[in-house]
C-alpha cells in the first residue's frame, strides 16, 4: 500500500494536494492545503491489512507531510482471514466450446441453454429466449436510440454555441436544437457533419443490443435553401446530394435535420425518417447555423401536441375534445376534429362578412383575452331558423367541444383531468326590426375560462378549473321590404386566475397534491 497512489495522475509530475505521490518533493509538500487522498488500503474485506496514512503537519516550519504505515484490523465478524484461492484475483480465459469440448463443457455447465440432441437445437431466440425478453431489449424512456455503430446523433451545443456530435438522441425524449459549426467553402467537402450521408448512413437497432433487426434512416423530404432564404421542395427525396463546390459557392450543405421515428407499444422502433434542409455558403461565410429535431409517434396512432408539461404554457392552444356517444361515462375522451384537438372560436376576416367567415376559426391560447367578430347584413327576405342555425354554426363551429384539458398534457384516457364546458343563454334588450314575428338569433358567444396555480409555490402549475361558454341572443322583428340592416357577431375569451393568494404573514410551504409529469417514475408506477 506504501506503493499505491490513487490521485497521482500527472507522470513525472507533481499533483497537487496528493500527499502519496512520488515526484513530489519536501519543497511542493510545503504547499499543500491538505492531502486528498489521507488513507490508502488494500481490500477493506480483509480482517487485518496494512495502511498507509498521509497527513500534514502544518505547524512546522515549512509545513511537511507526515507518512505513517500500520497494521489496521477490520472490526466486521464477516471478513476474510487469507487470500488462498488465486484464480479468484484474476478474471480466466473462457473456454470457447469446439466440437471436441462440447459434450465435456455440457457436462460441466449443464442447464436449459444447452441440449445434448443437435436435432433438438432451436435457432430461434423467441423460442429459448424466457417469456419476457422482449422487456430486456426493448427501449424504455430516456434510452440512448443504438445504430449499427454508436447510437442516434442530434448534435446540440454543450459550453459554448458550437456543435457537439456527442449528444444522443434519447428514446421518446422529443428534443429540438440550434449550434453552430465552422465551416468554408474549401473545406465542406471534408466536413462529415455537413453532409447528408452523416445522418443517415447508420441503420438503427429496432431493439436494444438486437442486432439482426435493423432499421434503415429513409429521406422523407429535402428542401433547398437558397442564399437569399427561399426555400424550394425538391419532388425526388431519394437523391442522395453531396456537397460540392460550384462557382465559388459550396452547395447541398445540411442546415437542418428532423427526425421522425415511429414505434411500438413494446419499445420497438419500426420506422426511422429524416428530413432535411439543404443550403449554400459562399467564400465569406465561416460558419453556418445548424438546427435539429426528433419527434416519436406510436404507431397506429395519431400524434397531438401537449399546450405544457403538466400545466399549460401562456400562449400554446386550449386542449379540447368530445366524449364518445353511446356511453354513460365518459370512458376516454376524443380530441376535437380540428387539427391538433384545440379550443377554437371565430376568426375575423378582413371584409367583415359573417357569411363569408364561415369555417375560419382561430385556436384559443391559453392566457391570451381575445375578441373577434364580423358583421352580418340581414334583409327582410331571410328566414328565422336558418339564420338563427347558420349563426350557431359561425359562433361555435359545426363540432363545439364538450370537455377542456385542466392540465396541458392531459392524456384522453384520463378522464378525471378533463373539465366539462357549462353553458349558458342570456337574451338581449334590444330588438331589431326585421321579421314580422319574433325571432331569437344568437349574436355573440363569451368563453370564460377560469384556472389556477397548482402544486408547489416554488414552481405553480397553471390548472383550468372551469369553462363557461354563454350565447347571448336578440330579438328580430320584421323589416320593410327592401331595407336591409347590418348588426354585429362578436366572439370573446377571457382568463381568469381563481387562484387564492398566501395569508400575509403566513409561510406557505409547498403542497402535497402535485400532479407530475405522466412519465416522471418512469418505468416505476
Amino acid at each position: 500500500v506504501a506503493k499505491l497512489c490513487v490521485c497521482d495522475l500527472l507522470v513525472a509530475q507533481c499533483d497537487v494536494n496528493c500527499c502519496c505521490d512520488p515526484d513530489c518533493s519536501a519543497a511542493d509538500f510545503s504547499l499543500f492545503t491538505t492531502c486528498s487522498v489521507p488513507i490508502v488500503t488494500g481490500d477493506s474485506r480483509l480482517c487485518s491489512q496494512k495502511a498507509a496514512i498521509y497527513s500534514l503537519d502544518v505547524e512546522a516550519n515549512p509545513p511537511e507531510r507526515i507518512f505513517k504505515l500500520i497494521d489496521q484490523v477490520n472490526p466486521s465478524l464477516f471478513c476474510i482471514h487469507t487470500t488462498n484461492y488465486k484464480e479468484a484475483l484474476s478474471f480466466g480465459s473462457p473456454q470457447m466450446p469446439t466440437s471436441e469440448n462440447f459434450d465435456q463443457l455440457l457436462k460441466e455447465f449443464e442447464g436449459a441453454t444447452f441440449s445434448a440432441e443437435p436435432d433438438s437445437w432451436n435457432l430461434n431466440t423467441d423460442a429459448q429466449s424466457p417469456s419476457d425478453a422482449n422487456e430486456t431489449y426493448r427501449y424504455e424512456y430516456g434510452v440512448p436510440i443504438q445504430t449499427v455503430d454508436a447510437f442516434l446523433r442530434l448534435p446540440s451545443p454543450v459550453v459554448s454555441s458550437w456543435c457537439s456530435d456527442a449528444n444522443p438522441a434519447g428514446f421518446l425524449v422529443n428534443q429540438a436544437t440550434k449550434c453552430t459549426r465552422s465551416v468554408s467553402v474549401e473545406t465542406c467537402g471534408n466536413i462529415q457533419a455537413v453532409s447528408m450521408l452523416f445522418y443517415i448512413n447508420s441503420s438503427i437497432l429496432a431493439k436494444l443490443h438486437e442486432f439482426l433487426f435493423q432499421v434503415n434512416i429513409t429521406v422523407q423530404s429535402v428542401v433547398v435553401q437558397s442564399l437569399n432564404g427561399m426555400w424550394t421542395s425538391l419532388n425526388s427525396s431519394d437523391v442522395l446530394r453531396l456537397p460540392m463546390i460550384l462557382d465559388e459557392l459550396c452547395i447541398n450543405i445540411v442546415l437542418g435535420v428532423s427526425y421522425h421515428i415511429t414505434y411500438t407499444d413494446a419499445g420497438e422502433i419500426i420506422e426511422a425518417a429524416a428530413s432535411f434542409v439543404l443550403g449554400a455558403i459562399n467564400k465569406e461565410a465561416l460558419s453556418i447555423q445548424q438546427s435539429f429535431e426528433i419527434s416519436f409517434t406510436q404507431v397506429n396512432t395519431k400524434p397531438v401536441p401537449l399546450s405544457g408539461n403538466p400545466g399549460y404554457v401562456v400562449g400554446l392552444p386550449v386542449r379540447a375534445g368530445f366524449r364518445p356517444q353511446g356511453y354513460p361515462f365518459p370512458v376516454e375522451i376524443l380530441f376535437n376534429t380540428n387539427k391538433y384537438g384545440q379550443l377554437t372560436v371565430l376568426q375575423s376576416t378582413s371584409n367583415q362578412d359573417c357569411l363569408a367567415a364561415q369555417g375560419a376559426r382561430t385556436p384559443v391560447l391559453f392566457g391570451y383575452n381575445m375578441v373577434s367578430g364580423c358583421k352580418l347584413r340581414i334583409t327582410a327576405a331571410m328566414k328565422c331558423q336558418p339564420l338563427t342555425q347558420t349563426l350557431l354554426d359561425l359562433l361555435k363551429g359545426q363540432t363545439f367541444p364538450e370537455y377542456v384539458a385542466s392540465f396541458g398534457n392531459s392524456r384522453a384516457q384520463d378522464v378525471l383531468d378533463w373539465v366539462p364546458i357549462t353553458h349558458f343563454q342570456t337574451s338581449e334588450q334590444r330588438i331589431y326590426n326585421t321579421f314580422q314575428s319574433s325571432c331569437q338569433i344568437p349574436i355573440s358567444l363569451e368563453i370564460e375560462v377560469k384556472w389556477t396555480k397548482y402544486g408547489s409555490l416554488v414552481n405553480p402549475q397553471a390548472r383550468i378549473v372551469n369553462v363557461t361558454a354563454t350565447i347571448t341572443t336578440t330579438t328580430l322583428k320584421q323589416l320593410p321590404s327592401g331595407r336591409e340592416r347590418t348588426i354585429p357577431v362578436t366572439s370573446s375569451v377571457v382568463f381568469t386566475d381563481i387562484s387564492s393568494p398566501a395569508e400575509p404573514g403566513y409561510k406557505a410551504w409547498p403542497t402535497i397534491n402535485v400532479k407530475l409529469p405522466f412519465d416522471f417514475f418512469f418505468p416505476f408506477v
